[in-house]
């Protein structure tokens, strides 16, 4: 198969899975306190160390969670209600409108349920967040604004955000801000202590870590309120009990690919460009979407005009091909990517669109056969006439 969904899991990298394999027979709940307790927390606080190293932090704001998710909904929920209880005006929660479900869902959430406003910025044609509609909504009424969340780099089509500018924008209002970046994480440099966020999440999977691990990287000086309680792991803020062996595993993953990321993030455009170049060549009308001058290496994303992405991906995949029609966490969903409607696409094209992801195992040869299949599948899914015109 040529496993071409790297931005939806990365397989696990043989350093973390020595790191796993090695720890995870013999390591206990790291709070006990008793020699083999006190063994797992020393994996645990090193993990941390690690990690902090890599997004270059200091280790007490690593705040570790179960998964990117998780992050996301402690970093919007937990802000939204430490702001809003300090001033009961800050009810506005601002997002970009290109932003992971992980956000999104938990910004809705307020809305619905706990009398938050979200307030949607939008992005232009390639996805890149419109800072000046921004700057209007927080010049509008800063004092109603709680936060603001905007990813690092979009996980459908690789666009790089204006983040400097979004933090600058905030800064002036004193409004914090969050950021996602389990798509930036081994990909782009990330530098914690100078983006002036508040807060930032990872992700354990998309570099090679196992599944299951995640962290929010939180600044020393944000209060957040915990949205799950017990007995007050973490800052206080992320009850529960840490699995010790798997985020070590993470972490040992993420330091690899901050180590590789020059030279592989260099490899992994070439291959992209090249991909981008030979399927072009094969289906001449397909688009490419994102921002082609400041995206994430190992994304491209394409529009097949005359094609229902879903079953272009069946038809692909039976050809021993693997990649996306977007987010795998909305996978299974038969809507157009909110992502590609907010960019400006129509929904046919929206739904006729593939995202093709690729890591640290993948070589040219997975190029290769993919476009070796793509236009025998393109032109079996135009004669079968899978996108309703009009629809």
């Amino acid at each position: 198969m040529a496993y071409l969904d790297h931005a939806a899991t990365t397989p696990l990298r043989p350093e973390a899975a020595e790191v796993l394999s090695a720890l995870l027979p013999t390591t206990v709940n790291p709070a006990s306190l008793h020699a083999s307790g006190r063994r797992a927390r020393r994996t645990l606080e090193e993990a941390r160390e690690q990690l902090a190293r890599v997004v270059s932090c200091r280790p007490g704001e690593v705040v570790f969670t179960g998964s990117g998710t998780e992050a996301d909904n402690l970093a919007v929920k937990g802000l939204y209600w430490s702001r809003r209880d300090a001033d009961p005006r800050r009810r506005r929660v601002v997002v970009s409108a290109v932003e992971h479900a992980a956000v999104l869902e938990a910004a809705h959430w307020l809305e619905r349920s706990q009398g938050a406003e979200v307030v949607t910025v939008p992005v232009d044609g390639l996805g890149r967040t419109d800072v000046d509609a921004l700057r209007s909504v927080l010049d509008d009424d800063p004092g109603t604004v709680a936060l603001v969340s905007v990813m690092w780099a979009n996980n459908e089509v690789g666009t790089v955000q204006p983040l400097a500018q979004v933090v600058e924008a905030a800064a002036r209002h004193g409004v914090p801000v969050h950021a996602d970046a389990v798509q930036a994480l081994g990909a782009l440099p990330i530098d914690f202590a100078a983006s002036g966020l508040a807060a930032l999440t990872v992700s354990g999977h998309k570099v090679g870590g196992p599944v299951g691990t995640g962290a929010l990287v939180l600044g020393r000086a944000e209060v957040v309120t915990p949205v799950l309680h017990g007995g007050g792991q973490e800052r206080d803020v992320r009850s529960g009990t840490l699995a010790a062996a798997s985020l070590a595993a993470f972490a040992t993953a993420a330091a690899c690919a901050e180590e590789r990321r020059p030279v592989e993030s260099r490899r992994l455009a070439g291959l992209r460009d090249e991909l981008e170049r030979r399927v072009l060549s094969e289906v001449p009308d397909a688009v490419v979407n994102g921002d082609r001058g400041n995206r994430l290496p190992g994304v491209a994303h394409l529009t097949f005009p005359g094609c229902e992405g879903d079953a272009l991906l069946m038809l692909l995949d039976a050809r021993g091909v693997e990649c996306s029609t977007g987010s795998a966490c909305t996978a299974g969903v038969p809507e157009p990517s909110e992502v590609l409607l907010a960019m400006g696409l129509g929904a046919e094209a929206a739904r006729g669109s593939l995202r093709f992801s690729l890591g640290w195992t993948s070589t040219s040869t997975d190029v290769d056969e993919l476009v070796e299949a793509i236009g025998p599948a393109v032109a079996r899914a135009r004669r079968a006439g899978l996108v309703t015109t009009g629809a």
